[in-house]
């Protein structure tokens, strides 16, 4: 099927995406300074320029899309139309990841990477409940090699 845009309408449509404060990354930062946590937006002399930075913790937070990094989960798929396109951009976003996470790792920094589908969804952490493991994961310093993932929940939370 071939896309239903003008080139410059699609132009226009893929340049009004953002990629600073975002829905998902503004909803953790207003969770995470409720908790009592500060931090610095999108630090341009890091590696990856990570969405937040909490510097008293050494921690660096990236909110991850879905689709844009390609994660594994329900809210990922791969566009129907220019498949390799797609496939090739979210590849190399995966690498730049890899590769800005490792960096951050070896200079001391420990990492977090929160899914945009913790955030909405119908599999969605409780905000509290998020809030309250990210906090403590960032309290308690503990060290590790690689990055902590926050993702969807593995089940639908009840109704009740």
């Amino acid at each position: 099927m071939s896309d239903v845009h003008t080139p410059e309408q699609r132009r226009r449509n893929m340049q009004a995406v953002r990629n600073k404060n975002t829905a998902p990354e503004v909803m953790l930062r207003k969770l995470l300074f409720a908790r009592g946590l500060r931090f610095r937006l999108h630090v341009a002399g890091m590696h990856g320029k990570p969405d937040f930075v909490l510097p008293k913790h050494r921690v660096a937070v990236f909110v991850h899309g879905c689709f844009w990094h390609g994660h594994d989960c329900y809210l990922f798929k791969l566009p129907k139309a220019r498949r390799e396109f797609w496939a090739a951009k979210i590849d190399l976003n995966r690498q730049r990841d890899r590769v800005n996470v490792e960096r951050l790792s070896e200079d001391g920094w420990r990492v977090l990477l929160v899914w945009e589908c913790a955030l909405r969804g119908r599999l969605r952490w409780a905000p509290d409940l998020l809030a309250d493991a990210v906090s403590t994961w960032v309290r308690t310093g503990s060290a590790q090699s690689g990055p902590t993932e926050i993702r969807h929940v593995a089940a639908p939370p009840s109704n009740q």
